[in-house]
């Protein structure tokens, strides 16, 4: 490792938070010692004490009157963690779904300069995703809408749809995030942008874990979103083209 990738990192971790009052302590419990400078909560208008556990933890915490929408909730974890002057940000969702134990596996390869960005991939193996909960529909279009996925946009990721992110500070000072939707698409729209501009993206193996307090989104939203990618990569192939300019895809 060269001097420049020696130096100390700041590294924030945001979770988008709705109705996590639950299983929020034990993500918290779940992130490695160490590795973090701050935990950031951005409480998108729950009806439940997810704010009170929050502030309990002795976590940063920004609260939305209404609810904003899974993407409009990343837009304000974000632009508050950059703004905190954070190198490397990782998103976790406080609903325990995904491991926080493999925050070093996450945030390494970018702090390392190996990657710009990682996604936690929770299809390892078929068994391995069905075996921890993932509906079997929705492991079905997971698999479909990746493979097109890296047709369009000449990658090999194992999946594009794991809410297990980290980013770089130069990757969300690039990205125009703030245009995306505010919806689930966001992620996608995210991922789309960020390919177009060159920037690197791997990957580390993570747990499935589906249970009853863990959020999951109804076969109707799962539907929606579907379509929602489908649309979003025609109009990136039309960008590509010529026949459609697109601020969001733009290099």
């Amino acid at each position: 490792m060269n001097k420049k990738n020696k130096k100390k990192h700041k590294v924030i971790v945001v979770m988008p938070a709705y109705n996590a009052e639950q299983t929020l302590k034990k993500t918290v419990a779940d992130i490695p010692k160490g590795i973090v400078s701050e935990i950031i909560v951005v409480d998108d208008g729950s009806n439940d004490g997810t704010v009170a556990k929050a502030k309990k933890l002795g976590l940063k915490t920004i609260v939305h009157p209404q609810n904003r929408g899974y993407g409009g909730n990343q837009k304000t974890c974000y632009t508050q963690a950059v703004s905190e002057g954070a190198d490397v940000i990782i998103m976790i969702h406080p609903d325990y779904q995904y491991d926080a134990k493999k925050t070093p596996q996450m945030v390494d390869p970018i702090k390392n300069g190996e990657y710009d960005i990682m996604l936690g991939s929770r299809i390892r193996t078929r068994k391995e995703a069905l075996a921890g909960g993932m509906p079997v529909y929705k492991y079905i279009s997971n698999r479909a809408l990746t493979i097109l996925q890296n047709i369009v946009l000449g990658q090999n990721l194992s999946e594009y749809h794991t809410g297990y992110r980290a980013y770089s500070k130069k990757v969300l000072k690039s990205i125009p995030f703030h245009k995306f939707s505010d919806d689930f698409v966001f992620d996608q729209h995210f991922l789309i942008s960020a390919i177009e501009k060159g920037f690197r993206v791997g990957e580390t193996p993570v747990p499935v874990r589906y249970f009853p307090e863990a959020s999951s989104i109804s076969f109707t939203r799962s539907t929606k979103y579907g379509l929602e990618i489908l649309v979003s990569l025609f109009l990136y192939v039309v960008h590509r083209i010529g026949f459609y300019h697109s601020s969001i895809f733009a290099k």
